[in-house]
């Protein structure tokens, strides 16, 4: 391992993506304590609806207590039932794809692409000819990069089927100047602690369908039917927001465009610090997108591997000269108090998934095979700091380190 003189390990620990609070939060949440509207109702829950439905472009917002809660009533609109398949990203984080089974369906994952590390369109295209009567694709922007909405939702269109937008990691970003958020006939955005702005938790439900806001704003409060006493004719959640974490999102939402500025500039930081480095960092089409930089991402070059054997939770590494690995650096990042992750791992080797259906652009694929890109990209890359707290001066010597390993 090579060595940085003088240097020490942070006293205070950078973090991949915390929390940044402002103190406008207070406000609010201090308005829902002294009016006592501190449940599921209240002034700041119009509010964060109310913003957030029309900084993104779309007509109704319902907030919820997580992106998860989002995602799984997204599911439920779409009618998912018991043994319905549903196409869906498989390079993503495990909530993408765990409300298909809370209605009983079966994912069907879908490969990334190299040019955004998201759901490949070709695949998608190559998914419908096999399973020609699937009507509902959840897709994931990673790491707050748009997906290739032209091809995507025309695929979608074509073949009749409901497409539902993860946008957890991505509000904010912009896909030919339209918000994400705004693609999918129903979209899930995330406040969960560490998004590009935070409740500490809480999700939103956005859609231009007034019946289907209306069926979530039901079923999110146990399904109360219209009655004087408490009458339920259907399955209900307990999924609504509070008006405090609402507070906390109201608070939030006026610097969400400040917060991805100060993204960008780590992002772009971190790429002229790698020019001379056998590293690229998480791509996106530059023409068409504006990635909203929710976490910097690298991934090391083939001929720069060093050996990484990795088991089901568990690696290990030979050190090569001029050469590193993931799980290389990220213990170097570790011994100088510093968290880094890998990237996700696809959901297609996850063990709770591993008899699902896996597909590629070129067909249906048995494992952890060389045309898999989403297992190509997890084997190379890692998740870097990308905490807007952390100073250019510690961004600088985190870069130093990370060169340090290809010594």
């Amino acid at each position: 391992m090579g060595s940085i003189n003088n240097v020490e390990s942070f006293e205070n620990r950078i973090y991949l993506s915390s929390p940044t609070m402002h103190g406008e939060e207070l406000k609010y949440i201090v308005n829902a304590y002294e009016t006592n509207w501190v449940s599921t109702v209240g002034e700041n829950i119009d509010k964060a609806e109310e913003s957030c439905s029309k900084y993104v472009g779309a007509k109704y917002a319902v907030g919820l207590t997580t992106g998860t809660a989002a995602l799984h009533m997204a599911m439920k609109a779409a009618g998912v039932k018991r043994g319905d398949m549903v196409f869906a990203s498989d390079t993503t984080f495990a909530a993408t794809v765990n409300p298909v089974l809370y209605e009983g369906g079966s994912p069907v994952f879908i490969d990334s692409e190299r040019e955004t590390w998201n759901m490949d369109p070709d695949a998608l295209e190559k998914a419908f000819e096999i399973f020609p009567d699937v009507k509902v694709v959840v897709a994931a922007n990673l790491y707050g990069t748009p997906l290739q909405y032209d091809r995507i939702c025309e695929i979608c269109e074509r073949h009749g089927a409901i497409l539902i937008e993860d946008s957890a990691e991505s509000l904010g970003a912009s896909y030919k100047g339209k918000q994400t958020g705004s693609f999918g006939k129903y979209n899930v955005i995330s406040f969960n602690g560490n998004k590009i702005i935070t409740g500490s938790s809480g999700g939103m439900f956005v859609t231009d369908d007034f019946k289907a806001a209306e069926k979530v704003r039901k079923w999110s409060t146990q399904s109360r039917d219209n009655a004087p006493w408490y009458q339920h004719s259907e399955i209900g959640y307990n999924y609504r927001m509070s008006n405090i974490i609402a507070g906390v999102i109201r608070g939030q939402m006026r610097y969400l465009s400040e917060h991805i500025a100060q993204k960008k500039a780590i992002y772009e930081r971190y790429k002229e610090g790698f020019k001379d480095l056998p590293v690229t960092m998480n791509p996106y089409i530059e023409s068409d997108m504006e990635p909203n930089f929710w976490l910097s991402c690298m991934l090391i070059d083939e001929s720069a591997m060093c050996k990484e054997i990795r088991y089901d939770s568990d690696f290990t590494y030979e050190k090569e000269p001029g050469k590193s690995c993931p799980g290389e650096i990220l213990g170097v990042l570790s011994d100088y108090n510093v968290e880094a992750r890998p990237l996700w791992k696809p959901m297609h080797v996850q063990p709770i998934f591993k008899k699902n259906v896996f597909i590629t652009a070129d067909g249906i694929s048995n494992g952890e095979s060389k045309e898999s890109v989403g297992c190509d990209i997890f084997r190379r890359g890692l998740c870097l700091p990308s905490d807007i707290k952390m100073t250019e001066e510690e961004q600088d010597i985190i870069i130093q380190l990370i060169k340090s390993c290809f010594e």
